[in-house]
């Protein structure tokens, strides 16, 4: 059994009546104390972030104060141990403080002394477990820029999002559209929690036959159904001590939804064609690219489940919405793809920039990803036109010379503003702040007609 938080001072001493002195001493002084006969085993009872300080005497029968020293610094060098020592150990107990030992206490000592250097010790604890949470902090958040890679007021919100809940046990609900990153978010989350050490599973309900469902993710025992002729364990009991992401939960039939409401309400899961509860220490991540809501009005998604998981929610910002990111995660994965595949590292031009942050993305940062990838190739290659993009055209790393490029990028920009609603030609060519007489010469210049602009009309053309 592991020593809890709110023991201050764990004492131990082979002497019962000096152990019961002592133990007063530091109870009158308002310290929670834990007192011990013997070392043996407190090593793997104390975590390495424990809160408290050990108080040992040196010598005693089994493991002394020494081994005890040893083995505890080997879990935490930072862990104050003061030892208490005979007039003949004092040799004994220099060597120990050689040895990383906080303090030591010669008997007889008075009250006092045991007081002063016991507060000290837990001051210093205090201050190395601050600083160790300030240093997590930070290598988090640093890890959480390297994942989510972006300066967009959404973005830098959504990090702070992940920071806050990350430490909490709540369970949590990702709502994004395809290709948004919500298995990197559930990953960050997992990797900066509590549970870290742990299994983190991801499943996606989407990709699971309507067959198979239930035995894969709540198990099942021998002779369940046709076919199942030994123990499964499922996907919840496989994660249990960790975390279990689940994406596309908008895809679950509704009486797998039963099972699953039941499953966070209790946290226990019973295997197909069994009858023992089977407890779990699990968190919940699911995701969706759908509105639960407006599914659950529909009859497509149990209420009760929706508001079970919508307490945390996180809402991870389309590519479209997040403004110049689009080229920060754009050079990201290319650099990435470039030092994987051992090529020099190609540099966006002025016009390639100005079609990427036209494009409206509707793939995300997954269809982002794999346009890196190309660029980083050397590869010729096209953005996916749509509707609300039409003029989204070809990103070529090798342009040509400097009238090319210019040109290239004139193109580029009268195309994107072809794809804003504009009533006539004079509103197209004054949101470019050119005269209509030279619009007219570069659309034919170009080959674009204000035709294909989203609105317009034609008693100004």
């Amino acid at each position: 059994m592991s020593i809890d938080n709110q023991i201050q001072v764990v004492l131990i001493d082979d002497d019962p009546h000096l152990r019961q002195a002592l133990c007063q001493t530091l109870d009158l002084a308002g310290l929670n104390v834990l007192t011990l006969g013997e070392a043996t085993g407190l090593t793997a009872r104390l975590s390495r972030d424990w809160p408290g300080v050990v108080v040992s005497d040196i010598r005693m029968p089994g493991m002394d104060g020494l081994e005890l020293l040893a083995e505890l610094h080997g879990q935490d060098p930072e862990l104050p141990v003061l030892l208490i020592t005979g007039h003949g150990d004092v040799p004994l107990a220099v060597q120990a403080m050689r040895a990383g030992a906080y303090d030591f206490l010669e008997k007889p000592f008075a009250s006092d002394a045991l007081l002063d250097s016991v507060r000290r010790a837990m001051a210093l604890r205090r201050l190395v477990l601050d600083n160790r949470s300030l240093r997590l902090a930070l290598s988090d958040r640093q890890q959480l820029s390297t994942r989510l890679v972006g300066h967009s007021p959404q973005m830098l919100r959504l990090r702070e999002q992940i920071g806050a809940l990350a430490a909490t046990r709540a369970d949590v609900l990702i709502l994004g559209e395809t290709g948004a990153g919500k298995e990197v978010v559930a990953r960050a989350l997992h990797d900066l929690s509590s549970r870290r050490s742990g299994p983190f599973v991801a499943i996606n309900a989407g990709a699971l036959a309507e067959s198979v469902v239930e035995s894969e993710l709540f198990g099942h025992e021998p002779g369940a159904f046709t076919g199942a002729q030994k123990r499964r364990i499922g996907k919840f009991e496989f994660a249990n001590g960790g975390t279990l992401f689940l994406d596309e939960i908008e895809s679950m039939s509704l009486d797998v939804q039963v099972k699953l409401l039941r499953l966070l309400q209790e946290r226990v899961v019973e295997r197909l064609g069994g009858n023992q509860l089977i407890p779990l220490d699990i968190r919940i991540i699911a995701a969706t690219k759908e509105d639960l809501r407006q599914a659950a009005d529909q009859g497509r998604f149990r209420a009760d489940l929706y508001y079970r998981l919508n307490v945390a929610p996180l809402r991870i910002p389309p590519l479209r919405e997040r403004g110049e990111d689009a080229l920060m995660l754009f050079q990201h994965f290319a650099d990435e793809a470039s030092s994987r595949h051992g090529l020099p590292l190609n540099e966006l031009q002025p016009g390639q920039r100005a079609l990427l942050l036209r494009h409206s993305w509707p793939g995300n940062v997954r269809e982002l990803q794999n346009a890196a990838e190309r660029f980083a190739l050397g590869l010729e290659l096209a953005l996916d036109a749509t509707a609300d993009n039409p003029a989204a055209g070809i990103l070529t790393s090798t342009p040509g010379g400097l009238s090319e490029q210019v040109e290239q990028f004139e193109k580029s920009l009268i195309a994107a503003e072809l794809t804003r609603p504009h009533s006539s030609v004079r509103s197209l060519a004054e949101a470019l702040g050119i005269p209509r007489k030279t619009l007219h010469d570069k659309l034919r210049k170009h080959g674009l007609n204000f035709a294909d602009s989203a609105s317009h009309s034609a008693d100004d053309e």
